[in-house]
């Protein structure tokens, strides 16, 4: 470990000295902490970082002047559909992402490295139940349908395949999340194939470009966004143990969305078949304000334009049919080669640009006081997952149906939207939807049948509550040997050991 006079010579060099103004009050436990985490912190990086932090911040929000003029539409060859396309077309890219997934060549990833603060929760967001009957959390509801689209495949092609899944953690998800997963036995998937790494974390800054110390012993530190997978894949080899596993294709994806369908092969399928390298799945805007990001190209190559950096006058215009012209909102669901990602991760992740998350940031004052701000006063630095898109040789985009493959957990129950409730609601309706199609009728208290209302929206509960487990059916497929033509009371709840029932 470096001595404290080698850690204040580094310091010195990156004009972040008073890091060390409380060393000589510690004890020699938290001063010994404190030092080895300064000194792995690189001068150079530390000082670029700071002056970076402090340069973005000064820059005006909004859109830059230009943007509108650089800014294009997807060309329509670069984007496809699950809900607009050919039924027999749909078949082939499906039958293709399972004989991948059969072939094992085919992983996700999972980028778990935020808290859930605006959750109200000091607890991974993995790790949050939105109120199922079940009782399902995220983690579970995503390891049940990894097993069953293993099933799908394997049943299909007459083997047993696995799909790994990488989880990518941070420096405050990673311990809670390694001990959820032990208690819950990794909900019946095989550790071996569950492999838990962390991103880089980096230190906040002031507006005036200094690191900011959250204790007297401790700088305060905050993941690298989601765009720190590309080092974090060089950091723990894990696209050599892809490699080593016959991975090439990667299904990558936000922790949140509880309708997240993981190794989808309709999607997996659809980019293989296209030749693609790199694929976002998309939804339509539900309106031009909607804060999500767009899908489209800037200066002829592929980006995602954030909702803050559009002008309201480019997110209002509209094509002939009267649809947005700019209508492909970003969903953090995407598809690699493994290839591709190596490419990035060797070459082009130095030319990613940071983006600036202003923040109330916790710090001790010049006397060494704990201060909670009420005002934002930091910057965090993060760099986004999408920002790749730029570097790909084949890029597609793929347009789903929002009601069944979108709903993100972002806030607490308060909020207007993307809660607790919705994101229960949304998923309650699907499972509604796929019971009706399969034929089932749902009864009131008093054996009368209820009106079948399959286009209700999807954040209102349905007419009957019914939730249907991954490990039954995936996307709605297989249901009606179950359902087809029978009765139920609310709740319905369609798990494995229900599923065996009905079949007798």
């Amino acid at each position: 470990m470096a001595s404290e006079r080698e850690v204040r010579a580094r310091l010195q060099r990156a004009g972040q000295e008073h890091l060390l103004r409380f060393c000589a009050e510690l004890a020699p436990g938290p001063r010994a902490a404190l030092l080895a985490e300064l000194g792995a912190l690189e001068p150079e990086a530390l000082s670029e970082h700071c002056r970076r932090a402090a340069a973005a911040c000064a820059h005006p929000p909004g859109p830059p002047p230009d943007l509108a003029a650089r800014l294009r539409p997807l060309p329509p060859e670069c984007v496809g559909s699950a809900t607009r396309c050919d039924p027999e077309m749909r078949r082939l890219w499906e039958e293709e992402g399972f004989r991948q997934i059969a072939l094992n060549k085919v992983a996700v990833l999972l980028l778990a490295g935020g808290q859930g603060t605006r959750l109200g929760v000091t607890y991974p967001k993995g790790m949050y139940q939105v109120g199922l009957p079940s009782q399902k959390t995220l983690y579970q509801l995503q390891a049940e349908r990894i097993q069953r689209v293993e099933q799908l495949a394997g049943q299909r092609h007459g083997t047993r395949c696995t799909i790994p899944w990488y989880i990518m953690t941070s420096e405050f998800t990673l311990a809670p999340t390694a001990r959820f997963f032990k208690e819950h036995d990794f909900f019946h998937l095989d550790p071996n194939n569950v492999i838990m790494f962390e991103q880089r974390m980096l230190p906040a800054v002031t507006f005036d470009g200094r690191a900011i110390l959250e204790q007297k012993d401790k700088v305060a530190m905050a993941p690298d966004g989601n765009g720190g997978l590309y080092c974090a894949l060089s950091d723990h080899q894990i696209l050599e143990d892809m490699g080593r596993r016959g991975v090439e294709f990667v299904h990558v994806y936000c922790v949140d969305n509880i309708l997240v369908r993981l190794a989808d092969p309709v999607f997996v399928g659809f980019c293989v078949l296209r030749g693609a390298d790199c694929g976002a799945k998309v939804v339509e805007k539900a309106d031009p304000e909607e804060p999500v990001g767009v899908v489209c190209q800037v200066d002829g190559v592929p980006q995602v334009v954030e909702y803050s950096e559009i002008s309201p006058e480019t997110a209002q215009l509209r094509r002939p049919d009267g649809s947005l012209l700019y209508s492909l909102g970003n969903i953090c669901n995407h598809f690699f080669t493994r290839d591709f990602l190596q490419m990035v991760s060797s070459k082009f992740e130095p030319l990613l640009k940071p983006h600036v998350a202003v923040k109330k940031v916790p710090y001790v004052d010049e006397e060494g006081n704990p201060v909670k701000p009420i005002k934002p006063n930091g910057i965090k630095m993060e760099k986004f997952v999408f920002d790749v898109f730029q570097f790909a040789k084949s890029f597609v985009a793929f347009e789903v149906s929002r009601e069944e493959e979108f709903s993100p957990l972002k806030n607490a129950a308060s909020a207007a939207r993307d809660n607790p409730a919705t994101t229960r609601c949304a998923l309650l309706m699907q499972h509604y939807r796929w019971a009706l199609q399969a034929g089932a009728h749902f009864l009131d208290a008093y054996g009368a049948r209820l009106p079948e209302l399959p286009s209700l929206p999807s954040s209102r509960e349905p007419p009957a509550i019914c939730e249907i487990s991954p490990l039954v059916s995936y996307s709605g497929e297989g249901l009606e040997e179950y359902l087809q033509g029978r009765e139920f009371r609310s709740p319905l709840i369609l798990d494995e050991n229900q599923a065996r029932a009905l079949q007798l």
